[in-house]
């Protein structure tokens, strides 16, 4: 089965035709097409730091935000804490197709 590597947002993800994969939020709405160039590795190349004319293209299927992290610092005898949440941002995207 083909698989390639690709960087975005600073990660690596090893794909395959028909995954669907959850990245770093892209500038893209649903329905969009995306073209990752950053191809690290197919299975047939290594790249030195990326493969030449390599490609991974996908559809955007959704733009979402995690489920809530929380934070909660307190510091003893000093009455004083801190809570603080965050959602992270996400696209989750299908492979369509590796070239």
């Amino acid at each position: 089965m083909a698989y390639a590597v690709i960087v975005t947002g600073g990660k690596q993800y090893k794909v395959t035709e028909g995954d669907t994969i959850y990245v770093e939020k892209l500038a893209a709405a649903e329905g969009d097409k995306v073209t990752f160039d950053k191809v690290v590795l197919t299975d047939s190349k290594i790249g030195t730091p990326f493969v030449e004319g390599a490609k991974v293209e996908g559809t955007v299927e959704k733009q979402g935000k995690q489920k809530k992290v929380v934070t909660f610092k307190y510091r003893p005898k000093k009455n004083s804490h801190t809570k603080q949440g965050h959602r992270q941002p996400y696209t989750r995207v299908k492979i369509d197709s590796l070239a």
